[in-house]
C-alpha cells in the first residue's frame, strides 16, 4: 500500500521552542523537513540549519535547505529547495553539487519548466485557503490535478493542508503534502496522530481513486 508522504515546512515563529518542536516533528515520523525561514540572512540561516541538521540526523529524517545553496554545501547538505526563478538561473555545474533539487511552482507550465531544469520534485500551491496567503484565492484540487498530469516527478501539495483535505491531494495524484502551521504548535501526541492518520487516510483515498479508473 502506497502512503502519502508528509513533508514539514518549517516556520520557527509559530513554535514556542523551535528546536524542541522540530525534534517532536522528526520523532513523529515525517518524511522530510524543509527549513524555510526566508526572513533570515545567510549567516543566521546557516547557524540555524546546523542545529536542525543535528536534529534530523538524530532521527533519520531527510533535511532540505531553502534558497541558500552555499550554506547547504558548507554544512554538507546536498538537498536544496528553490524558488523556480533561482532554479532556472542555476548553472549546471552548481546543480551537480546537489543530490536533490526541488522548486516551488504555481502553474502547470512552471512545473514542466522545473522538471526540465533538473528538479527532482515540485511543491504546488497554494491548494487551499491559508493564513500564509491571506487575500489570495486558493488554486484548488483541479489545479493540483493539472500539475500532476503535466510532469513525471513527484508533486507535493502545499497551502492549507489538513488531516481532512490531505486525502483529496493524494486522489489528485500528489505524492505527498507539505504541512506547516499544524506541525509547528502541536503536542507530541497530536503530531503522532496527525502524521499517522494523514498517511492512512491518504493511502485509502489513493487506492479508492485508482479503482475508479
Amino acid at each position: 500500500m502506497s502512503t502519502c508522504k508528509i513533508i514539514c515546512v518549517s516556520s520557527r515563529k509559530l513554535a514556542e521552542d523551535f528546536p524542541a518542536q522540530l525534534a517532536r516533528v522528526a520523532r513523529a515520523g515525517v518524511d522530510g523537513i524543509i527549513l524555510r525561514e526566508k526572513d533570515l540572512d545567510e549567516a543566521e540561516y546557516e547557524e540555524l540549519a546546523a542545529q536542525v541538521k543535528a536534529i534530523c540526523g538524530k532521527y533519520g529524517v531527510p533535511l532540505t535547505l531553502h534558497t541558500y545553496g552555499a550554506a547547504a554545501l558548507r554544512l554538507g547538505i546536498r538537498r536544496l529547495h528553490l524558488p523556480l526563478r533561482m532554479l532556472l538561473a542555476m548553472e549546471e555545474a552548481e546543480k551537480r553539487n546537489f543530490d536533490v533539487l526541488g522548486a516551488s511552482i504555481h502553474a502547470p507550465e512552471e512545473a514542466v519548466a522545473a522538471e526540465a531544469a533538473g528538479a527532482a520534485y515540485v511543491t504546488a500551491g497554494h491548494i487551499f485557503a491559508t493564513d500564509c496567503k491571506k487575500g489570495l484565492s486558493p488554486r484548488g484540487i483541479p489545479f493540483l490535478k493539472e500539475v500532476c498530469k503535466a510532469v513525471h516527478i513527484p508533486v507535493y501539495a502545499i497551502g492549507g493542508i489538513t488531516l481532512q483535505n490531505a486525502p483529496l491531494c493524494s486522489e489528485a495524484g500528489a505524492a505527498g503534502v507539505c504541512l506547516m502551521s499544524s506541525l509547528m504548535h502541536a503536542s507530541e501526541e497530536e503530531l503522532l496522530d496527525l502524521v499517522s492518520n494523514c498517511k492512512k487516510n491518504s493511502a485509502k483515498m489513493s487506492i479508492a481513486g485508482r479503482r475508479k479508473l
